[in-house]
């Protein structure tokens, strides 16, 4: 299997360098200054399960199209920030043949929309991940925690030869991977459970410890993930009640220290996927005729610092 990996930084650096340290065919494409540095020192990654560093192939936006038609690939591995998504589907472009699936494992559920406008639905997978992974400064691939797992299924109808094959090599590389015939679910039980940890922690500037800690904090929890679940039910993607529970244990646990990545972002001045995160969730909702008032105080909160950010 030919996988091309958009960007080699926490997320696909991590798990597209997995899959290449165990001898699948993985190329990165990265910025000329990626690529040099990749050249000379190969991918390093740091983590938990095993540090590793090793040379991998790489390719610039300028050789990607004459590469491509050498060798076409068989799998796109997206893994972008949502804000960048535009200059992500233009960037991939001519790698993407007739042949050629799109596996997106960005966050939320939005970009679906732009890649089945751009590339044809029938050529874009379902896909999410769990990680917690950046790129250090000296562009080595930190992987923060221990859970690192990939979750992919098809969007309409029946079994794709291309993900049976994407099963086979993950277990080659010893990824852990679920290969899901019900991808809707998944997707939206992370989708509504992301959208409550990242409206909550962001609209108080805490984590879910310090939230539950607090007078009412618990409720406000509660009715939080609450909101979510009603979207997602409108949507004909009921959480399983098994799932709610789990989920809602992790968004009202005592001394919790989680908070969302998008608090990282916002603590530290960088650019926010809060439009493709709550507001996404909050306009579904206003689309299905539901108030979400909680919902709503946090997409207002990050609006305003967005606009502070962007002048």
């Amino acid at each position: 299997m030919r996988i091309l990996v958009l960007g080699a930084g926490g997320t696909g650096g991590y798990f597209g360098g997995r899959l290449a340290q165990a001898g699948v065919d993985v190329t990165f494409l990265v910025r000329p200054a990626r690529a040099a540095q990749l050249q000379r020192d190969g991918l390093v990654i740091r983590s938990p399960l095993g540090d590793a560093q090793f040379p991998v192939a790489q390719v610039t936006a300028d050789a990607l199209p004459a590469l491509a038609a050498e060798q076409p690939f068989d799998l796109v591995l997206l893994s972008c920030k949502a804000y960048d998504l535009d200059s992500a589907i233009d960037a991939i472009a001519p790698a993407v043949g007739p042949h050629t699936a799109v596996l997106p494992i960005l966050n939320g559920l939005l970009h679906y929309a732009a890649l089945d406008a751009r590339f044809g639905a029938d050529q874009v997978l379902g896909g999410l991940c769990f990680i917690s992974a950046t790129k250090g400064e000296r562009g080595e691939v930190l992987h923060l925690g221990k859970r690192a797992s990939l979750t992919f299924g098809e969007r309409h109808g029946a079994g794709d030869a291309r993900l049976q094959a994407l099963g086979r090599t993950c277990q080659q590389a010893a990824v852990d991977y679920e290969y899901r015939t019900d991808i809707a679910v998944a997707q939206w039980t992370k989708y509504s459970f992301l959208t409550a940890l990242a409206a909550a922690t962001c609209l108080m500037r805490g984590s879910i410890g310090q939230i539950v800690a607090s007078e009412g904090g618990r409720d406000f929890m509660t009715g939080l993930y609450r909101e979510c679940l009603e979207v997602a039910d409108a949507s004909g993607a009921p959480i399983p009640e098994s799932a709610q529970a789990a989920m809602l244990e992790l968004l009202t646990q005592p001394d919790s220290p989680l908070t969302a990545s998008m608090l990282r972002d916002l603590q530290s001045g960088q650019r926010v996927e809060a439009a493709h995160i709550v507001g996404d969730m909050v306009h579904r909702a206003a689309h299905a005729g539901l108030r979400t008032p909680r919902l709503e105080t946090a997409w207002i909160h990050l609006q305003v610092f967005q606009a502070a950010t962007d002048s």
